[in-house]
């Protein structure tokens, strides 16, 4: 996995929580989404970054978190936007 892009662990649910900063959906703070984003990041850095955000969610929300990003990883789209698109063909 070190030669190839790491998934990003956007889940499609961005919404920041106002007191620890962390996003709702990824558990990521803006300075790790802007860390994702520039090109100069180690996939080694996000690998232990993804590590460290399965370590700030809890129950449901890490289930969910788990559950959508494997969806990304094998199939390109998280669970909100499959069923987004799911819905948009029915």
């Amino acid at each position: 996995m070190n030669d190839q892009n790491v998934v990003s662990p956007c889940i499609s649910v961005c919404k920041t929580d106002p007191i620890s900063g962390f996003c709702y959906g990824c558990g990521r703070s803006d300075e790790e989404k802007k860390a994702w984003k520039d090109e100069n990041t180690t996939n080694q850095w996000k690998l232990n970054n993804i590590q460290e955000l399965r370590g700030r969610l809890d129950g449901w929300q890490l289930e969910a978190f788990n559950e959508s990003y494997k969806s990304k990883q094998e199939n390109g789209l998280s669970l909100i936007k499959k069923k987004l698109l799911e819905s948009r063909n029915n």
